[in-house]
C-alpha cells in the first residue's frame, strides 16, 4: 500500500489534532476520515475500512486499549498510537496489545508520515523474504547469514534471532516483551536483562560505534527498534 489512497482513521477527542492531521494527511494524497471517540472510532472502522488508524489512547469514553484489543478482534490494520510522554506503561501495553507503534504528543509531523509509511509498507508484504537488506545490513533467513557491509559476521542462535525479529519488523517498535516471549518463551517475560546483554554483544558485532548505534536503536523504557541507515 503505497500512500497514495491509503484511506487513514484518525481517532482522538481534540478537534485541533483531527484538523491538522486531516490537513497534512490530505497534502500527502492519503483519504482521512475521523472520528472524536472510541465508539465512534469502532463504527468508522467498520464502515470506511482504513488501511492505518491513528489512534489516541486517551479518549472519552473508551480506553483506548479497550478499542486495540476490539478492532483486533478482526482488523489487521496497522495501528498507530498517538500518546503523551507520561502514560509510558500504556505505550507499552498498546504495543503488547496489538498496535504496530508509538508517537508521542507533542509530535512531528515527519515523523508521523514516515512511521506511517514503514506500518503500511510492512503491511503490504504479502509473502515472505528470504533475503532482509537493511542499510548495510544484510540478514539471509534462508541460511542464517548476517553481513555487514559484505562481510560475514558471527552471530550466536540468539543473537541471531533478535536480530531476525528486529529486522522482519524493521522500523517498528518491539517491547521488551515481545522480543523476550518470541526468543526466551512466556515465562522470561520480565527478564528485561538478557537483553540489555545480548543487545550489547549484538552492538560490538554490527554497528560502526556500539557506543553511538545507528541501527538498533534503544527506546527507553519500552524495547528496541532496527533503523535503516541511509
Amino acid at each position: 500500500m503505497t500512500a497514495k489512497g491509503a484511506r487513514i482513521l484518525i481517532i482522538d477527542d481534540e478537534p485541533p489534532i483531527r484538523r491538522l492531521l486531516k490537513v497534512a494527511l490530505a497534502a500527502h494524497g492519503y483519504e482521512p476520515a475521523e472520528a472524536s471517540s472510541g465508539q465512534e472510532g469502532l463504527q468508522q472502522a467498520a464502515v470506511f475500512h482504513p488501511d492505518l488508524i491513528i489512534l489516541d489512547l486517551g479518549l472519552p469514553d473508551l480506553d483506548g486499549l479497550e478499542v486495540i484489543k476490539r478492532l483486533r478482534e478482526w482488523s489487521q490494520a496497522p495501528i498507530i498510537i498517538l500518546s503523551v510522554r507520561e502514560q509510558e506503561n500504556d505505550k507499552i501495553k498498546a504495543l503488547d496489545s496489538g498496535a504496530d507503534d508509538y508517537v508521542t504528543k507533542p509530535f512531528s509531523m515527519g515523523e508521523l508520515l514516515a512511521r506511517m509509511r514503514v506500518a503500511l509498507r510492512h503491511a503490504a508484504k504479502t509473502e515472505d523474504e528470504p533475503v532482509l537488506t537493511i542499510g548495510g545490513l544484510t540478514i539471509d533467513l534462508a541460511h542464517h547469514l548476517v553481513k555487514v557491509e559484505g562481510r560475514e559476521v558471527k552471530l550466536t542462535p540468539t543473537e541471531y534471532e533478535i536480530l531476525k525479529n528486529l529486522a522482519i519488523h524493521a522500523g517498528r517498535v518491539l517491547t521488551h516483551r515481545q522480543l523476550l516471549r518470541t526468543i526466551w518463551g512466556p515465562e522470561y517475560q520480565e527478564e528485561t536483562h538478557y537483553l540489555r546483554v545480548y543487545i550489547g554483544q549484538l552492538r560490538r558485532k554490527i554497528e560502526p560505534d556500539p557506543t553511538r548505534p545507528r541501527y538498533i536503536i534503544t527506546e527507553p523504557g519500552i524495547g528496541y527498534r532496527l533503523v535503516p541507515v541511509t
